[in-house]
């Protein structure tokens, strides 16, 4: 019952099976037995249980949407009204959001009830859910290791059925990478797919939002919710939506699926790791595809061009946060400069003025030509690899992550190595596809993912290569034990 996933819920709620109070009531429970995960920030209990009876009276009525009374959690990031909206930061512990983000209010026009919002990197900053002030998110599957971050506990509370999905942000892999090693189904949409509005913002040119759940129908049925074109948003893209859900069950004969040798032959690619993708790979030569070897000839400077437009992006970004408008103040401060200076100093944690100081840097006077100008011109070079390629295949797969999940602690001292662990999510968003993470198996008792990546607004063609895998194999339906 747990791990039923949206879909098995909607279908249950249809059939009169069950109410939206009798689940809801059964998640809020589940939450309150594994408070020591630390997935959640707040928990929205009487909202959950209002919403729960509000769906139910909907389908007494006959006027129920079909996912009304199927609950939901919310990463930390989204303004929600009336309720905390932390991202993670001891910056915004007391902001009570006075208005709702695009994607709150999508899931409140479908009658999804909100179980509580999710703990996170503070500001997304971070690959191992360590950087919260809330404290670190444990992995299901072995709480002394880390979730993936920066949407670390949307895809523990996923994994281990403290919720039939939650929403996340990808700036740099922060959706799929969790996702990869909780085991779940995580993904990120083209960019401007999904309206940025009330989404606290840490790089306006790579952050979106998508959709985790444990399957990719699951991830479709949200992403019909999520996506659409919103005024609020300016780089919200005008395309119509389709029903994501419509070719799932397309058959794979003759998909060309590229696999780029810079994926393949990373130094620090776990060989283990390398040999669970390609069973995966060769289960989709049984489905008809077709491999193909490609070159993304600059791929492997993502992360160091990533790391200089991001920090640049941020450090504008959270200047807002000065201790005088909202957010934390620092108390008695002796003039104006002090007041900035301490409120920020104690507001943010470690990992935030870091790329803080870095982006500052790379904007300053004689230096943005130097670093954050070529960095963008490399941006464009990796963006051009990628429309190159599918000139010539259909998607492109690879590994999500490089190594399975670490011990909390093993990396934090060691920033470089941490940026590592987004090594095959970074150029993605940099190009701003499509791309989502699949479950493809286990290493040492923690899960692999598969990554998936399309051409620009392709979310139908991955969602559908990602279901028809999940339909040939089960991974997806692999849980960690005790959370039944």
């Amino acid at each position: 019952m747990s791990f039923n996933t949206v879909k098995e819920w909607a279908e249950l709620l249809r059939l009169k099976k069950v109410s939206a109070v009798e689940i809801v009531q059964h998640y809020l429970k589940k939450i309150h037995d594994h408070m020591d995960l630390n997935c959640f920030v707040t928990v929205t209990a009487e909202e959950a249980m209002a919403g729960a009876k509000a769906a139910d009276a909907l389908r007494a009525e006959g006027r129920a949407g079909y996912l009304s009374g199927v609950p939901i959690a919310q990463k930390d990031i989204f303004c929600t009204k009336g309720v905390k909206t932390s991202c993670g930061s001891k910056m915004l512990d007391a902001f009570i959001a006075p208005y709702d983000a695009h994607v709150i209010e999508r899931f409140n026009q479908a009658d999804m009830p909100m179980l509580g919002k999710l703990n996170m990197d503070e500001f997304a900053m971070g690959s191992s859910n360590e950087n919260s002030f809330y404290g670190p998110v444990g992995n299901p599957w072995d709480p002394e290791y880390i979730p993936g971050g920066s949407s670390g506990g949307s895809a523990a509370a996923v994994a281990a059925g403290l919720a039939p999905a939650a929403t996340g942000t990808d700036t740099g892999g922060s959706i799929r990478q969790p996702a990869a090693m909780t085991g779940i189904t995580g993904l990120k949409p083209t960019y401007g797919r999904v309206s940025r509005f009330g989404m606290i913002a840490f790089a306006s040119s790579l952050d979106q939002a998508g959709p985790m759940a444990h399957t990719a129908e699951d991830c479709a049925l949200l992403l019909n919710l999520m996506a659409g074109r919103d005024e609020r948003d300016s780089t919200s893209c005008e395309l119509a939506v389709p029903d994501y859900t419509a070719d799932l069950n397309r058959p794979l004969q003759g998909l060309k699926i590229g696999l780029p040798k810079e994926f393949f032959k990373t130094e620090g690619l776990d060989a283990e790791v390398l040999a669970t993708i390609n069973l995966a790979l060769k289960e989709y030569e049984k489905l008809g595809a077709t491999l193909v070897e490609i070159s993304l000839p600059h791929s492997p400077y993502a992360l160091e061009s990533y790391y200089v437009i991001a920090p640049a992006e941020c450090s504008s970004n959270l200047s807002r946060f000065d201790g005088v408008r909202y957010g934390y103040r620092c108390e008695h401060p002796a003039d104006l400069e002090d007041l900035y200076s301490r409120s920020r100093g104690e507001g943010f944690g470690a990992e935030v003025k870091r790329r803080i100081l870095i982006g500052t840097y790379v904007l300053s006077s004689g230096y943005y030509d130097a670093y954050y100008l070529k960095a963008q011109q490399i941006r464009r070079l990796i963006a051009n690899d990628f429309i190159e390629a599918f000139k010539t295949v259909d998607v492109i797969m690879g590994p999500t992550t490089p190594t399975p999940a670490f011990k909390l602690g093993a990396k934090k001292a060691d920033p470089v190595s941490m940026y590592l662990s987004d090594v095959y999510t970074l150029p993605v968003s940099m190009a701003g596809l499509p791309g989502i993470s699949i479950p493809a198996g286990f290493v040492h008792h923690l899960p692999i993912g598969l990554q998936i990546i399309g051409n620009y607004f392709k979310e139908a063609q991955i969602l559908n290569v990602a279901h028809q895998f999940q339909q040939a194999t089960d991974w997806h339906t692999q849980h960690p034990g005790g959370f039944e």
